[in-house]
């Protein structure tokens, strides 16, 4: 990939409210006024392996950044109350996957390693116990450092865990009082370290730009500090300020917040220093060694997008378990409660916790596979396209979306030919802008987005 050349003034014409497409539609799509029944009938008819997310939703501390779905809390026993609750849901579950296989399991949250050891060895068995894992199955977690022990590490090594996320967000001072995570620099350091020692396939960290008080110099330490512990992953994530609809967000002030030049700056100058270390860039947001299965994937032709971001296990075969957990499978997305107490008052009536839910349509699927080739590879072969989804005259399907993408390719970051479109380097800076022209639903909920960049 070439240096990304960039011009200020593309950010008053391309910096739109826009989603990450992690989905399509997105969860905005999702409607309360939904068939259940399809969930059944969707995963009978998925491919013989599935992927699991689990959303375990508590932390010790408040991250006033954080828009996830969490519950802030001392008390350890509330995790246990949780556990009854997903063994309900893993029950339910269990007879519709018993021809299936698990692939790919992931914990998030919240904070997963909330949960002491006695909990995560609970969590697995039940696992074990409900569902068909293989053997060779990724199994992955997100780890908070300050909530993660010497000893925690082993005992998630000794359950099977292969794959580690750190969560650093920023390794400045200054940043982390401002979004209240306060983490020493040395801990992490440590906890890498060990994770290497104790096997861990691959370990990705977590940062974040658009944060309160970042500014080019001290992000570059810690884009810097981050190369030199060498994981085989990196996420950089834009901070999506949006206080109307995350309460914690309202504790950070507006003036300490970069602006969206200052914020894109953040973003090339990672960009070019993880490339220069010879990371690949898998795309708007995740790095990835050469070997990895990520970057591999991607020169494969493989890589895929799904609820947990760029994937391997492919985009519409994820059930997610636990509260305001979304799954995609066979064309069919549904969401459980985000609430607690609905979560727990429906597992606890022996019905899925499902509070609402989608089924795409024909035009719905070939949006998705579109943007999802775009948003992963950049690039689409029209001629192939049209065959795969039986199209005739691929512009006169999407002659919207032409319209829109001329000022994109008068600017150099789009390029558009008979037998194919191109997303440019530049243009990669944009692609969910890029994305958003083939969006048949966004005009009916843009502004619930955050900006692009």
């Amino acid at each position: 990939m070439q240096t990304i050349q960039w011009d200020p003034k593309l950010i008053g014409k391309y910096n739109i409210n826009g989603p990450r497409y992690t989905s399509y539609p997105t969860a905005l799509a999702l409607s309360t006024d939904f068939d259940r029944s399809c969930i059944r009938t969707a995963i009978e008819q998925s491919a013989n392996e599935l992927s699991l997310y689990l959303h375990i939703p508590f932390c010790h501390k408040l991250c006033y950044y954080c828009g996830c779905n969490k519950v802030v809390t001392r008390h350890q026993h509330k995790a246990d109350i949780y556990l009854d609750a997903l063994a309900q849901e893993m029950a339910l579950y269990a007879p519709l996957l018993k021809n299936k296989k698990i692939n790919q399991l992931h914990l998030g949250g919240g904070t997963p390693t909330f949960l002491t050891e006695v909990q995560l060895s609970r969590l697995m068995v039940l696992l074990q116990h409900n569902f068909s894992i293989n053997t060779e199955a990724e199994i992955s977690i997100e780890i908070d450092p300050r909530s993660c022990s010497d000893n925690k590490l082993r005992h998630l090594r000794t359950l099977g865990f292969n794959r580690v996320s750190f969560g650093v967000q920023d390794l400045d001072e200054k940043v982390q009082i401002a979004i209240n995570r306060l983490q020493d620099t040395d801990l992490i350091r440590h906890q890498v370290a060990l994770s290497r020692e104790l096997g861990f396939s691959s370990i990705n960290l977590d940062l974040i730009y658009g944060l309160p008080f970042q500014q080019p110099d001290s992000f570059a330490e810690t884009v810097d500090e981050i190369i030199r512990l060498n994981p085989d992953r990196i996420s950089l994530f834009s901070y999506a300020h949006i206080p109307e609809r995350f309460a914690a967000q309202r504790k950070i002030a507006n003036s300490s917040l970069p602006d969206a030049p200052l914020k894109l700056a953040l973003m090339q100058l990672a960009i070019e220093r993880f490339v220069t270390a010879g990371y690949q860039f898998i795309g708007m947001d995740h790095f990835a060694r050469p070997d990895d299965a990520l970057a591999k994937a991607q020169q494969a032709g493989k890589l895929q997008r799904n609820f947990q971001g760029y994937t391997t296990a492919g985009q519409d075969a994820l059930i997610g378990l636990g509260v305001s957990s979304i799954s995609q499978v066979s064309g069919v997305l549904w969401q459980n409660s985000k609430e607690l107490a609905a979560y727990y008052a429906a597992t606890h009536a022996s019905h899925l916790p499902v509070e609402r839910g989608f089924s795409l349509n024909t035009d719905d699927k070939i949006r998705a596979a579109l943007i999802s080739q775009l948003i992963c590879h950049f690039e689409l072969d029209i001629e192939a396209f049209c065959q795969q989804w039986q199209l005739d005259g691929f512009w006169h399907y999407f002659a919207e979306a032409l319209d829109q993408l001329q000022p994109f390719m008068e600017d150099g970051l789009v390029e558009v030919y008979a037998e194919r479109i191109i997303v440019t380097d530049s243009g990669r800076l944009w692609v969910r802008s890029i994305c958003a022209c083939f969006d048949a639903y966004l005009s009916q909920g843009q502004q619930r987005y955050s900006k692009v960049v």
